[in-house]
């Protein structure tokens, strides 16, 4: 199934009803989302790391002083910890391998605090099929809206997502490029 199809499913699907894991057709091959595990959080670090670092340049312009200040929490136990916290989920997308393909997580207020993909997997749909399931996951816990702080990278991603400006960018790690963004979801 062509890529742009299944965005459009994707994108129409009311997510509420639904079960974890999730499973995804994604350019003929096979992408689950589900919760990360502990014995996830060196994988997902990486995949944090290497997003922030390869894709996120119009925000950072690889300046060492704000890369350093935007990686100094994606370590391996601080994600550990985000895995384990009891206010928020952090997904992960994988490949039929287990293969992390992409990082998310959803506060249990609706506020969605990281999407990053893995520099490979990018333009795959991979992101959007995690930004449903994080979505999903707020309407399952209640949330009638998502909330976000987009970065310059991703502002465009979320507003062709149905994700609308909600203030002026704030500034973050140094950068002016936090747009809050909310979206309304199904519940």
């Amino acid at each position: 199934m062509p890529t742009d199809v299944l965005e459009n499913m994707v994108g129409t699907l009311r997510f509420a009803h639904l079960l974890f894991p999730r499973h995804f057709e994604l350019a003929g091959a096979p992408v689950k989302v589900r919760d990360a595990t502990s014995a996830d959080a060196g994988a997902a670090c990486a995949v944090l790391r290497a997003s922030i670092i390869e894709l996120c340049t119009a925000d950072h312009g690889n300046d060492p002083v704000l890369l350093e200040r935007w990686l100094a929490n994606k370590q391996p136990e601080i994600v550990k910890g985000w895995i384990e916290g009891a206010d928020n989920s952090l997904l992960v997308a994988v490949d039929e391998n287990d293969a992390i393909l992409a990082v998310g997580s959803v506060t249990d207020a609706g506020e969605i605090t990281a999407n990053y993909v893995s520099p490979h997997a990018r333009f795959r749909g991979v992101s959007r099929a995690l930004l449903a399931a994080l979505e999903a996951r707020a309407a399952e816990r209640g949330n009638t809206a998502c909330r976000l702080h987009s970065t310059e990278t991703a502002h465009r991603f979320y507003l062709a997502n149905g994700y609308v400006d909600d203030g002026e960018p704030i500034r973050k790690f140094g950068m002016n490029s936090g747009y809050p963004m909310s979206k309304r979801i199904a519940t």
